[in-house]
């Protein structure tokens, strides 16, 4: 098809004693094609001819031109490009073809070292606790700033108020308000800082790490607690902060008669690439304990991590299969250094207080896991906890994930509390 410019005569309307000339120089080429009145030779049935054409011309590629020639622009010669500039090479040898030179780099620089890699991870579990008492902090801790008036008039009756109102206890309160207003060498805001960090336990070190229980064998750790303080969840956050210490870590599924208890425990062993030791509901928890006792001796394992079924400190039948399980455990390695440890929800207040002596008189607790501190805006049940039992508080959770089970730090704790 070829197209002409609007005005321009078409084929149709040339006169027809004006016929267009051929070129001169160029050829003639003629294709006849069957009149379509005649008859159509043999063929495949139904086959139709095609219709004739005839071109005159040139075959060149000006008559492919759907424009014509008369609409050409002659282009004006302009300026030469400027010569084509690459940019600089951002990594030596991806252009030039020379080889980098290898580059070390290091997260910490060349001064890495493990103390520096230690300090920072402590400095992130400050941050953590801070941000997990912001709870106790502007509740707990801005009551007792502001009873203790920030250098002005001390009000020692509401200071009181506001300790008891803490969960620290009618008596310890009392008592601890007593001494702070006899000290001469503080002033008051001072003196209740003190006397609270005083009420702590004290630690044979900062943080608690697994010690064998004998001789060739793994760390054990015995968990009770009440049912929905989070002793599950405990555990395993546990197994991930010793994973996360390249320790190769058991659990013990000893929870045998919470519905799910036993699934919930395997979940959290998949995510920590824990290994886990359990039989079918209802069996027997210190069969389960003894078992996997026996794994971790035959695998090497580092430490041991026991879940118990919840119960009430007030059913004598259950606690007594504590004491079976802390008989089995005896046992299968005798003489063996047993860690106990009592998951307390910090929400329960005294509460929690009154379960953690029972349990401590059945089993003899050597650590408490306060759960949930971010949820309360009372801290005080860590000073009566640690001041009635003499137990002291291993870890603390404040958050939901894998890394907010934090070493408890009684410093920091304090510290955080009161800024």
């Amino acid at each position: 098809m070829r197209f002409f410019r609007r005005g321009q005569p078409q084929p149709d309307d040339r006169p027809a004693d004006e016929p267009k000339a051929p070129p001169e120089d160029a050829e003639t080429t003629t294709v006849t094609t069957t009149d379509p009145t005649e008859p159509a030779e043999p063929g495949e049935p139904g086959e139709r001819a095609e219709p004739a054409a005839t071109t005159t011309g040139a075959p060149d590629d000006d008559a492919d031109d759907l424009i014509g020639d008369e609409w050409a622009v002659p282009a004006e010669a302009g300026p030469e490009p400027p010569p084509l500039r690459l940019p600089p090479d951002p990594v030596p040898g991806i252009v030039s073809g020379q080889q980098p030179e290898p580059v070390v780099q290091w997260a910490w620089g060349a001064d890495y070292s493990a103390e520096r890699a230690d300090e920072a991870r402590r400095e992130r579990e400050r941050e953590q606790l801070e941000q997990g008492l912001e709870k106790s902090r502007t509740g707990f801790g801005a009551r007792l700033l502001g009873a203790l008036g920030r250098g002005g008039t001390v009000d020692w009756e509401e200071v009181e108020e506001t300790l008891i109102t803490g969960d620290v206890g009618a008596a310890l309160s009392m008592d601890l308000v007593e001494r702070a207003r006899r000290r001469r060498d503080l002033d008051a805001p001072e003196a209740i800082r003190a006397e609270l960090a005083a009420l702590l336990a004290s630690r044979d070190a900062e943080h608690w790490e697994p010690v064998p229980a004998a001789e060739g064998a793994p760390a054990i750790v015995l968990v009770v607690g009440v049912n929905g303080t989070g002793k599950t969840t405990t555990i395993g956050k546990l197994a991930a902060r010793e994973r996360a210490n390249d320790r190769r870590v058991v659990l013990a599924a000893a929870d045998t008669f919470r519905a799910a208890a036993i699934d919930q425990l395997r979940i959290w062993a998949q995510r920590t690439n824990s290994e886990i030791v359990a039989h079918a509901p209802n069996a027997d928890p210190a069969a389960v304990v003894f078992d996997a006792l026996d794994a971790a001796v035959a695998r090497r394992a580092d430490i041991v991590i026991a879940d118990t079924a919840g119960r009430l400190h007030t059913k004598s039948n259950l606690m007594d299969e504590l004491a079976k399980v802390r008989r089995v455990i005896d046992k299968r390695i005798p003489g063996a250094r047993v860690e106990t440890f009592f998951v307390l929800d910090a929400t329960t207040g005294q509460n929690g207080l009154a379960q953690a002596k029972a349990f401590h008189g059945a089993v003899g607790l050597t650590g408490v896991v306060l759960t949930k501190l971010d949820s309360t805006a009372k801290g005080g049940i860590v000073f009566a906890i640690e001041h009635d039992l003499g137990v002291p508080v291993r870890f603390v959770g404040v958050g939901e994930q894998a890394d907010d089970l934090l070493p408890f730090d009684p410093q920091s704790f304090v510290e955080a509390l009161f800024e």
